[in-house]
């Protein structure tokens, strides 16, 4: 059931959600317990941007259920293991049926842990604080009502998304930024009538 002038949608459990999530017990659970929580540390956003780089041009419920195999291929995601891998790893990785298997992607998230370690070298948190320093003030926008509401890039996204490339990062376009903004928390778009909508 649709609740009037909402994308939110009442659940068997009595909770109303975003419609989005009601179709799958697991982006229930994803959208109950992660979308749109604030999340900090270096090694937990490069896992989000990560992921976020591999749904481009695939539904998030792709890469949601392959996250596990996604975390052991890469090694939960450690900046630094990532960041020494050599052909032969992609090679292996190409092959590793429980992971979105494209070579640009794959050899993109290599290149950007070899960035990131760089950048958090001498500095932790840093990428960290790079993200959030986009994110836009709390509240200094309407809480979207129906999907129409929600943009899929933002003048922030846009910045970000410029940042992280000037810095050599890549499968980070404004939309791909946008998303990761949204799964981390940076900005929230749980609609109207949604129980997580605050």
């Amino acid at each position: 059931m649709i609740e009037p002038r909402s994308a939110a949608v009442l659940g068997d459990d009595g909770l109303s959600r975003c419609a989005w999530s009601a179709s799958d017990a697991e982006y229930r659970r994803y959208h109950d317990e992660e979308w749109g929580v604030e999340l900090r540390g270096d090694r937990p956003l490069f896992e989000k941007m990560s992921l976020e780089g591999f749904q481009a041009g695939l539904s998030w419920i792709t890469i949601l259920r392959r996250r596990h195999s996604f975390r052991t291929a890469f090694h939960n995601f450690d900046i630094d293991h990532i960041a020494e891998l050599v052909e032969q790893d992609v090679d292996r990785l190409m092959l590793d049926g429980g992971i979105i298997r494209n070579r640009a992607k794959i050899e993109a998230t290599i290149s950007n842990a070899a960035i990131v370690r760089q950048l958090v070298q001498d500095d932790p948190g840093a990428f960290d604080r790079l993200l959030w320093s986009f994110a836009p003030p709390p509240n200094s926008r309407s809480r979207p009502v129906n999907f129409g509401d929600i943009p899929a890039v933002t003048v922030e996204s846009t910045a970000l998304s410029k940042a992280l490339r000037e810095i050599g990062l890549r499968f980070v376009g404004p939309t791909t930024v946008y998303a990761l903004m949204q799964s981390s928390g940076m900005v929230d778009d749980h609609v109207v009538g949604c129980w997580r909508a605050a």
